[in-house]
Formats: structure tokens, C-alpha cells, sequence
């Protein structure tokens, strides 16, 4: 796991910091919109947090395992973009986002997802995501 300096900017983009930002999540907080636990994951994929990771994923998507340690080359996480976030319902949502990173020395690459999310017993859930072109 990464560690990352309290006063640098969050890696999902929040200027105000990591212990204010996606820290108290990955610290057990539960998120409180379903756009919040996205930015979450994604600091979590740059942290290579994978426990917080198969934590908020639905435990009917969840795999096993992501084995983000062992990936090679290991991805250089860019930033991430919100494009839009939709409530549903109560405990349903969208996040449509684009993730950008670079694998080795390679060109910039881009993940454009439509993520759906389900909120249970007050805490939001990955659930799966659409890749968008």
C-alpha cells in the first residue's frame, strides 16, 4: 500500500487533502452519496487499497480478488473526471467518470465508466460499471 502526505491535494482531485477528503472513508466512514464513494475507489485503485476496495463492492459483483500488487507494469493513475452522477432512487445511483493513467512508460490511457451503485443499511456499494467509448 502507498502511503500518501496528509497536506498534498487528495488523489481524487479534492484541493482540501486526503485526511479530509477519501482518508475517513478508507478509515471505515461510510460515504454519504454514491459520486463520494467513486472518488473514493478511485484514490483507493492510486493507494493500491484493495481492501477498501472488495469493502465497498456488492458482495453479488465482488471478485475474489483484484491482485493489484502483482499487476505489471503497475498503472500510473492521472486524475479523475466526473461527468455526471445520478440518484436514482433513495438507494440506487449512476457515476459516469473518466480515470486517466499510463501503464509503464506507455501513452496516457483512459477509463470512461458508467458505474451503478446500491446503497444497503445506509452504506453505498460498487455494484458494476459500463465502459463507455
Amino acid at each position: 500500500m502507498r502511503s500518501i502526505d496528509t497536506l498534498t491535494p487528495c488523489p481524487c482531485g479534492n484541493p482540501s487533502g486526503y485526511t479530509t477528503c477519501c482518508g475517513p472513508l478508507h478509515d471505515g466512514a461510510a460515504a454519504t452519496s454514491a459520486e463520494q464513494l467513486m472518488r473514493s475507489r478511485y484514490s483507493a485503485y492510486v493507494l493500491q487499497r484493495e481492501d477498501y476496495l472488495l469493502a465497498t463492492w456488492h458482495a453479488e459483483t465482488r471478485p475474489a480478488s483484484l491482485r493489484l500488487a502483482s499487476q505489471h507494469p503497475q498503472p500510473t493513475w492521472l486524475g479523475l473526471e466526473i461527468r455526471d452522477g445520478r440518484l436514482i432512487d433513495d438507494d440506487h445511483a449512476t457515476v459516469e467518470f473518466i480515470a486517466r493513467y499510463r501503464l509503464g512508460g506507455g501513452r496516457a490511457q483512459r477509463q470512461h465508466e458508467l458505474s451503478h451503485f446500491v446503497r444497503e443499511d445506509g452504506r453505498w456499494y460498487y455494484v458494476d460499471g459500463e465502459l463507455k467509448n
